[in-house]
């Protein structure tokens, strides 16, 4: 059998081993430690405009202090893209808040902003204004985040950024992650770059970064005995794995260059095939990372399942788009504002391996396989 081609894969380099070694020599295997105050200077000096960073154990992990930040308890609701993984929601139940769904638009396949008015307006007129808004940026396809920054600044909503897929992606030159309220970022195994589990909290507030260290420790006060006055949590990012963060960082543009190298090759290979079409930047000031590439299929007998059952007899791994909130069981009955399509996303997208260790000959069967699909 042909070896395995993952659809995102984490892609080691040379200067990892560096930090991780120093940590070991060290004997900084603990949370905490100089790698992570070295990570969050990183991360911090890449994304610009003044931003403050608290590396964390995932991207969950920051959106639940992101929330808990906000003030979010039981009985408030928080409005969320509803095309997105469980992440981005679950932190809003673990508060005993009601997750608000909003639908998609065609363009980036993010938050739409008419249906995002539609829900503050009609949430409001039931007497529930809204405590946050989660906005994502899909796949690393920036959202159309000049109006849903807007909208949220109108109705005085505080705006968090999911940017856990788009760390790399641009809007009119300015990072993801530095436009909303609070952001997070995901360095998972499968993430643009990794820390083999992580995550960071991003805020242009430095008492809000500063708390969210706090309660990621536990919550132990500055006594000499052990005291708490707040509930606390076991979230910081240890010394070892911000160690290979630190690393990653160094060619985190390199890993960028190389899948956005993968998606134009996808295009340029595939565009003969006039029932595929692929999630593209809508206007020039839109840069994304591509951490994937993105197709919807429009074909009486080819659909998503018929192409992810056939790549997977050639050991090759594709994914649907992911399900949307709306849809999924856990959340039956939370309210949902949109048209259907997310719905419509879902039901014709797939996901390509994207990983920036893709070699040609690894874009060679993959683009092989799905032409033989449809006799091309």
């Amino acid at each position: 059998m042909n070896p395995k081609i993952w659809l995102s894969s984490p892609h080691m380099g040379e200067h990892e081993f560096k930090f991780v070694k120093e940590a070991f020599e060290t004997n900084w295997i603990a949370p905490l430690g100089p790698n992570v105050d070295g990570f969050e200077k990183d991360i911090e000096k890449y994304l610009k405009h003044d931003v403050f960073v608290s590396a964390l154990s995932s991207g969950t992990a920051a959106l639940h202090l992101a929330l808990i930040l906000l003030g979010v308890s039981a009985g408030d609701e928080v409005i969320c893209q509803s095309m997105t993984f469980s992440a981005s929601a679950n932190p809003i139940r673990y508060q005993g808040a009601l997750p608000v769904f909003v639908d998609s638009e065609p363009d980036t396949w993010n938050m739409c902003p008419d249906a995002l008015c539609e829900a503050i307006e009609d949430r409001i007129k039931r007497g529930k204004k809204p405590k946050a808004i989660i906005v994502v940026h899909l796949y690393g396809m920036p959202a159309k985040i000049e109006e849903i920054v807007g909208i949220a600044g109108k109705y005085q909503i505080p705006l968090i950024e999911d940017a856990a897929e788009a760390l790399g992606s641009l809007y009119k030159g300015k990072a993801l992650g530095t436009f909303g309220d609070m952001s997070i970022l995901s360095f998972n195994g499968n993430k643009i770059i990794t820390t083999s589990g992580g995550g960071a909290l991003v805020s242009k507030n430095e008492a809000q970064v500063q708390k969210s260290r706090f309660l990621a420790t536990q919550a132990r006060d500055a006594a000499i005995h052990y005291q708490h006055s707040e509930i606390g949590y076991n979230y910081r990012m240890s010394n070892v794995c911000a160690g290979i963060g630190r690393g990653q960082m160094i060619v985190l543009e390199e890993r960028v260059n190389a899948r956005r190298a993968n998606n134009t090759t996808y295009r340029d290979r595939l565009n003969h095939i006039n029932e595929i079409n692929f999630l593209e930047e809508p206007e020039e000031f839109y840069y994304s990372n591509f951490w994937l590439t993105t197709i919807l299929i429009d074909h009486d007998k080819v659909n998503p399942a018929v192409i992810q059952a056939a790549l997977g007899k050639e050991n090759i791994e594709v994914r649907p788009l992911w399900k949307p909130m709306h849809m999924q069981p856990v959340f039956a009955g939370c309210p949902y504002y949109g048209d259907g399509t997310s719905e419509r996303l879902f039901m014709k997208g797939l996901c390509l391996p994207s990983g920036s260790n893709l070699t040609n000959s690894d874009l060679d069967r993959i683009i092989e396989s799905i032409g033989r699909l449809f006799d091309y």
